[in-house]
């Protein structure tokens, strides 16, 4: 990793979907990437199913201290990210105030908020230091609207992520730091099995797919400096928003 001046980006829940394929999709672009998750054999299948510049680590992004250590790793290896992608993710199958487990409501707001504000924490003071960085969220449009299809955990964590982004965007301008969050619609990921009814193949066919997804970053980070996307909505076509 010292050996190449590529630019450097950390994927979180990069083994799996969106992730995953932004991984790909940046390594194809001369990228150094380096995906993170909570399952190290997953993370070694994506690694090795990726052609290039790519690196793992084991680290739940809810868990600060781990968090830590990762951005400790990359300091090591005398590398800091200059672009963060927030793509980990979860969601649970029962979703409804009436059943949900609070403490499964506590494991969502944990990772998909709380591992968020982690690993923006632990990359600002080098992109202030550089005085530039992108972070781009991927939240959702059940960041945007409550969506019973999502469920109750889901759109507040992701309405939660979405604010945290716009607030550290609003913040972080000043030191030439840039935070997209991108809203996808329905997207054919490994979440949807999580879903109280899976959809059919035919319907995941219909779907956003995740390299959609990964395209669109790819264009952000082709951007100019002057150039600011704060938010991106991406959905299929059956579901555009009014």
């Amino acid at each position: 990793m010292n050996s190449s001046d590529s630019p450097l980006v950390l994927i979180t829940g990069g083994s799996s979907g969106i992730g995953q394929a932004i991984a790909e999709a940046l390594v194809k672009e001369d990228y150094t990437v380096v995906i993170i998750g909570r399952n190290e054999n997953t993370l070694r299948e994506a690694a090795d199913s990726i052609q290039g510049n790519v690196h793992f680590k084991k680290c739940d992004v809810a868990d600060r201290s781990q968090v830590e250590d990762v951005f400790g790793w990359l300091a090591q290896e005398h590398r800091s990210p200059d672009v963060l992608v927030n793509s980990a993710g979860i969601n649970v199958r029962d979703r409804m105030m009436a059943n949900i487990n609070p403490n499964e409501f506590d494991e969502v707001m944990a990772v998909n908020v709380t591992g968020t504000f982690n690993c923006i924490h632990n990359a600002l003071p080098a992109m202030r230091e550089r005085g530039k960085g992108t972070i781009i969220n991927i939240v959702s449009v059940a960041g945007r609207r409550a969506m019973l299809l999502a469920g109750m955990p889901y759109c507040v964590s992701k309405s939660a992520q979405s604010t945290l982004g716009t607030f550290v965007n609003l913040e972080e301008a000043k030191n030439g730091i840039k935070l997209t969050n991108i809203y996808p619609g329905e997207t054919n990921t490994p979440l949807v099995d999580q879903r109280p009814v899976v959809p059919p193949e035919e319907k995941r066919a219909a779907m956003l797919q995740p390299e959609d997804v990964a395209a669109s970053v790819l264009s952000i980070l082709r951007l100019p400096p002057r150039a600011v996307v704060p938010e991106l909505i991406l959905t299929p076509p059956y579901m555009m928003l009014d």
